[in-house]
């Protein structure tokens, strides 16, 4: 099943199903509690993030190629940072480039989100899939010199500002995805190409990675976890590639569907 979360003509939220069609079906409950049909074609007024997390925990340096690209070894356990709830943005909606703290170095990064459906803690590689929800489009948004230069050894406050953390279009339930693992995973900046790779290249494999964030570690309903990014991010290319107002930036994964986001100043 693909989920979409979304408002209707009363501002009211909903969960819907997708149908091949194109059009949604509204759904009753919540995700976690178990989702139930009403026959009833959804009235989407306005796409809202597949989720509202609980806790957005992102992984750094998990391809092969962009450790390369970026200059850093391989690590020898899963890199972690952290953004705030605040960081979610809807599909459509734009990222705003800070203008009061300001940034000038603001990088796209599509990536693989992965959101936890029950309590899981000290789960085993082998056990961890079984606490996947689903998986979305993100696009871990980072400005780099704050990252980098200005954020005293730590990512989160190059990381962490509003709208740093786009999710959509729609949560695509585990049965459609066996295998997590073997997805292309690409970026497009105003129609061009410009990360081209696929959720094979990790280091750590996602349930690697939910073993890892679980171990004495409770992992609650709604938890997302940005699983990395693969080559060809802005701060690699030559001249640097900055996002900058009047941009747009597409997150494409297979059998998940596209993430569009416009960029603008704050």
């Amino acid at each position: 099943m693909k989920i979409i979360r979304y408002t209707d003509t009363q501002k009211q939220e909903h969960y819907g199903s997708l149908l091949p069609d194109g059009s949604a079906e509204r759904l009753t409950g919540t995700p976690y509690s178990g989702l139930t049909t009403t026959g009833e074609k959804a009235d989407v007024q306005k796409l809202l993030a597949p989720v509202a997390p609980t806790s957005i925990l992102c992984i750094g340096l998990n391809y092969r190629k962009h450790a390369a690209e970026s200059g850093k070894p391989v690590p020898e356990h899963p890199v972690l940072f952290v953004k705030g709830q605040g960081a979610l943005q809807n599909p459509g909606d734009p990222i705003e480039l800070p203008r009061a703290l300001r940034s000038d170095e603001v990088d796209y990064e599509c990536e693989l989100a992965v959101v936890i459906g029950k309590p899981c803690k000290n789960v085993t590689p082998e056990k961890a899939l079984d606490y996947v929800l689903g998986y979305t489009c993100a696009n871990d948004v980072s400005a780099r010199d704050w990252q980098n230069k200005w954020g005293g050894s730590q990512w989160c406050r190059g990381k962490f500002f509003d709208t740093f953390a786009p999710l959509g279009p729609c949560l695509v339930t585990p049965d459609e995805i066996p295998n997590p693992n073997g997805l292309g995973i690409r970026t497009i900046l105003n129609g061009e190409v410009v990360q081209d790779s696929s959720t094979e290249d990790m280091i750590f494999d996602v349930k690697t990675l939910i073993a890892f964030l679980s171990g004495s570690t409770t992992l609650l309903p709604g938890t997302v976890i940005l699983t990395g990014t693969p080559p060809g991010v802005g701060m690699a290319a030559t001249p640097p590639r900055w996002l900058k107002d009047g941009d747009s930036v597409t997150i494409e994964i297979d059998k998940i569907g596209q993430l569009t986001n416009p960029v603008k100043e704050e």
